[in-house]
């Protein structure tokens, strides 16, 4: 469970006022003492994960938060990042310890109702009182599933979980592919990773892991190589290649090198379609032909990481961007889980592949740009585009939409 890729597992944020009994929730689902539990309000400061199997659905991460409730600058503070964690959450645990919900309750329930993240309610701590009836009737009214549980006697914790599951996103109980729709038994692709100073020493990164797995699992033959070897592995053997796939800062060469006839794509675009916005994100390439000077551009990126020189998000994009428009551009970066509450002052949002996070988060991401008026796409196909392959790159994604 502890190997399983960051992005693949369910991301369960426990939300609620301080001492409602959030930390001994996760304990008593899990099974054992894994987050700490005091009576004092407030001892889970910043979200903290939990990781946890959770069968039938597997790895899961819960995020036990700080009370919706908190008090004072820093309380504010803390209340803010519970907010953040919204972004990330599959399912949201909304847990009451079954006193009539208070209006940082009812602010908190309404942005994650917005938010449209599948909830399930806890009353918690029957064992020293009733479940409130105000507040299931709330519950009802507003559609929204509710258990009474205590957490401190574990009554309830199996319903708990039962619903849980069946709150799950439908993308984990599905069996996602990457590539194996596009390639048939025996197929022979080649994956061209190039090794730059950027690339993580000893090992390959995430998403190329990812998809020679995807190969391999669809009996396909995986070649990988460096672009520097792609030649020789292309006429290596009498028949060319069913597919190349691409790190994006290598697509100019590799798609210069590719016969014509021998399909052509990214692991970015594979990852966007992944993520199930493939659309949206080849839509949002158009904006860069609109761009002005003094235009401000957003570049995201799902993980922190050391900033080298040659930076893909801080200084390759950009100089390749200001390149393709001929104009003075404005970058910002935000990295790792910030995302910007401005987003309307951007033009255009640029987002990496998103390997590190979830697919609703990424969503999440997507159409809160959308809801602000804000194109956005990701690297890989904004490199496609700067040079003049996106369509040759997503061209095999959307064969068996036109079959």
């Amino acid at each position: 469970m502890s190997t399983a890729p960051r992005g693949e597992r369910l991301i369960i944020a426990l939300i609620g006022k301080r001492n409602a009994g959030k930390s001994s929730l996760i304990n008593a689902i899990v099974g054992q003492e894994i987050a700490i539990v005091s009576e004092i309000p407030g001892t889970t400061t910043d979200p903290v994960d939990k990781h946890y199997e959770l069968l039938p659905l597997g790895p899961v991460t819960f995020y036990d938060t700080a009370g919706v409730d908190d008090e004072g600058s820093l309380g504010d503070q803390r209340v803010k990042a519970t907010r953040k964690i919204l972004y990330r959450a599959d399912i949201v645990l909304f847990v009451n310890d079954n006193e009539a919900f208070c209006p940082q309750e009812l602010a908190m329930l309404a942005r994650i109702r917005e938010m449209e993240i599948p909830t399930l309610i806890i009353l918690n701590k029957t064992d020293l009182r009733a479940a409130n009836q105000d507040n299931i009737a709330w519950c009802k009214d507003n559609e929204l599933p509710f258990v009474a549980v205590s957490a401190l006697e574990k009554s309830g914790i199996l319903e708990a979980k039962e619903e849980l599951i069946r709150l799950a996103p439908k993308y984990l109980k599905e069996n996602r592919i990457l590539v194996g729709d596009i390639i048939k038994p025996k197929s022979r692709v080649i994956l061209v990773c190039p090794i730059d100073s950027a690339a993580p020493k000893g090992r390959l990164i995430l998403p190329q892991v990812q998809v020679i797995r995807d190969v391999l699992d669809h009996d396909g033959q995986a070649m990988v190589v460096k672009e520097t070897e792609l030649l020789d592995a292309i006429y290596s053997f009498k028949e060319l290649p069913d597919l190349v796939i691409t790190d994006s800062q290598a697509i100019e060469q590799v798609q210069r090198e590719t016969p014509p006839e021998v399909r052509l794509t990214t692991f970015s675009i594979l990852f966007a379609r992944y993520k199930g916005e493939l659309d949206t994100l080849l839509e949002g390439t158009r904006m860069l032909d609109k761009l002005e000077d003094s235009d401000k551009v957003l570049i995201a990126e799902a993980c922190s990481h050391h900033v080298q020189k040659d930076d893909i998000g801080r200084n390759k994009l950009p100089k390749w961007i200001r390149d393709y428009t001929g104009k003075d551009l404005i970058f910002d970066v935000f990295a790792g889980h910030d995302f910007p509450e401005d987003l309307e002052k951007y033009k255009v949002a640029i987002h990496c592949g998103g390997c590190m996070i979830n697919a609703m988060e990424m969503n999440r991401r997507i159409i809160e740009a959308q809801r602000r008026g804000v194109p956005i796409t990701n690297y890989g196909m904004t490199i496609s585009k700067l040079n003049g392959v996106l369509e040759r790159a997503v061209a095999p994604l959307y064969e068996n939409k036109e079959n």
